[in-house]
């Protein structure tokens, strides 16, 4: 259908080179979408994906930032936007905001420096990337936000990581009053259990089946799982949804 026809579109896919974000970034290719792979540490898994993207017709870059440093967000901004400028694309059309780190403590086990990195990647980091592209981004445009289903589900060894993806979710609700009359829509979508090299549990067959009879579609999550809803919040298709917070994990601790 056409309304999901994302050709001459612009995407930037934070944390893109594994996981989830890898599944996204490929599904925003797939649609026609030139995608910008960030990636910090995995080069040839990023390298990778572009090749895989150029396989099937589509056109990828990678683009190098550290997101957990302060400067993180400048780093990526400015490459992207040298990137758009050298290649004559004019604007970004759809911000995904998919990197992430977790920590799994209880609060009497946070450390001050733990705090911070997590609130850095997950929120601080976010907000100053959309600040610095806000100008080279599309009336029209798409921000997605990849959250958690645990900002509404009470897992006490998310101390720190729920309270940063709930302040992420916080901003995409205000984003979305503020850049709608830009026609920009804002939305955040909630993971539950995703079978990812960043969730062990999740990819080991017999605590998967566990972690599955808290599902209502009774198994764990892929990563396609979450792509597939992403593609469809970037699409002209989704025009009229934004302030959302979609929940993406099949049902689980429903």
């Amino acid at each position: 259908m056409s309304g999901f026809d994302l050709s001459g579109k612009t995407a930037l896919v934070t944390g893109a080179s594994r996981g989830i974000g890898r599944s996204i970034a490929l599904a925003l290719a797939q649609q026609g979408a030139q995608v910008f792979i960030h990636y910090h540490q995995a080069a040839d898994a990023a390298r990778s994906l572009e090749a895989e993207i150029a396989q099937i017709g589509g056109q990828a870059s990678v683009l190098a930032a550290d997101l957990s440093l302060p400067q993180g967000a400048d780093q990526l901004a400015d490459a992207l936007t040298g990137q758009l400028q050298a290649a004559g694309l004019g604007g970004l059309d759809i911000l995904v905001n998919n990197a992430g780190v977790g920590l799994k403590a209880r609060i009497a086990d946070v450390q001050p420096a733990d705090f911070d990195h997590v609130l850095q990647v997950n929120l601080k980091t976010p907000f100053f990337l959309i600040q610095r592209l806000l100008p080279v981004l599309r009336d029209g445009g798409r921000i997605i936000n990849i959250s958690s289903m645990g900002t509404r589900a009470a897992y006490p060894e998310m101390s720190v990581y729920a309270p940063a993806k709930a302040g992420l979710e916080a901003l995409t609700l205000l984003l979305a009053s503020e850049l709608g009359v830009r026609g920009i829509t804002v939305n955040a979508v909630l993971p539950g259990a995703t079978a990812t090299d960043l969730n062990t549990r999740a990819r080991d067959p017999a605590q998967a089946a566990v972690i599955a009879q808290s599902v209502a579609l009774g198994r764990v999550g892929q990563p396609d799982d979450i792509a597939g809803i992403v593609a469809f919040l970037a699409s002209d298709a989704a025009r009229w949804v934004t302030a959302q917070r979609i929940d993406a994990s099949g049902g689980q601790r429903i």
